[in-house]
């Protein structure tokens, strides 16, 4: 499946730049209408692996996204994903990013359904694809085995300084049935890490990556989605904020653990450059805890970020 998207003004940012969420909503658009074809209908994203945006986009820009399945299981599917950014007055063609993304096919209570066909490799390159997505798929099945549980968990410490925004989940928020798109959540989600980011540093700031993203309980129409969101950790001119979504049922008040997502922002100066961002000092427990596990994470992203970049030379 390919996608292209042209970016206008209300996609970027006050830089001119593509907000990372609407990119985040068309990779999760191009990843569902692929699954959807061979899957024969409704499917709901699992799992988006770790985001890097690589190069920046602007307004004007012509966007292509390519979307290809390349390995079904029962009721599952793996997705990859790549990104390029044209501008069209040139026509210089750039690699902007890329993802995996496993997509679920399932029936009109959002329960999993068989895809009912396959994807069979066709030469060696295809082959080397399919067994990579396999792996993906075996990892990706180890760490969430304990998806259930995962959902379960909606009690959290409020950190000083965080925010927590509610929103009610309307029919337009969803492709097909009644379960929220994911692209429509990530939206959300950026927007909200944006606003941690920039109230911190007080100046503007841009996605620059997004760790991996999965999903432990649907979200449907009519319930409430709730953000808890909070700056995690600060290096030289990036940050990282968290942020727990859990579903409320609205005549219950039942609670049910969506996803935790990690964003980086990097601080820009008005010319665009990273600037310097102030200082962040954990000071209880759990505000240290938090600190603790993002210089973890940051770590990971750094070795990442620089094979992904050694493999483009």
């Amino acid at each position: 499946m390919e996608m292209l998207q042209l970016v206008r003004p209300e996609h970027a940012n006050p830089l001119g730049t593509l907000y990372g969420g609407r990119m985040m909503d068309w990779i999760a658009t191009v990843a569902t209408l692929a699954a959807m074809r061979l899957a024969k209908g409704q499917v709901v994203l699992g799992t988006m692996d770790d985001l890097d945006f690589l190069n920046p986009v602007h307004v004007g820009d012509v966007v292509t996204l390519r979307a290809q399945v390349e390995y079904v299981g029962r009721s599952s599917m793996e997705v990859g994903v790549e990104v390029f950014a044209e501008d069209p007055r040139t026509g210089v063609r750039r690699r902007t990013t890329s993802s995996h993304l496993a997509i679920v096919a399932v029936d009109e209570k959002g329960q999993p359904r068989p895809v009912g066909a396959e994807v069979l490799p066709d030469g060696p390159e295809e082959q080397e694809i399919w067994e990579r997505a396999r792996e993906r798929k075996a990892m990706r099945n180890a760490r969430l085995q304990d998806r259930a549980a995962r959902a379960r968990e909606v009690e959290g410490e409020e950190v000083e300084g965080g925010i927590v925004l509610s929103r009610i989940v309307f029919p337009e928020d969803a492709v097909l049935g009644t379960l929220m798109f994911a692209g429509r959540l990530m939206m959300d989600l950026d927007e909200i890490a944006m606003i941690v980011a920039t109230r911190h540093c007080r100046g503007q700031v841009v996605t620059a990556s997004v760790d991996t993203l999965s999903f432990y309980a649907p979200i449907h129409v009519g319930e409430f989605v709730v953000y808890k969101a909070a700056l995690n950790h600060v290096g030289r001119t990036s940050m990282e904020i968290g942020i727990k979504t859990l579903a409320e049922n609205p005549y219950t008040g039942e609670l049910r653990h969506t996803c935790t997502a990690f964003f980086t922002a990097v601080h820009l100066d008005p010319s665009g450059r990273p600037a310097p961002v102030p200082p962040y000092e954990p000071k209880t427990p759990w505000e240290q805890r938090r600190w603790q596990a993002a210089e973890e994470r940051r770590r990971a992203r750094l070795a990442r970020i620089a094979k992904l970049r050694e493999a483009r030379t």
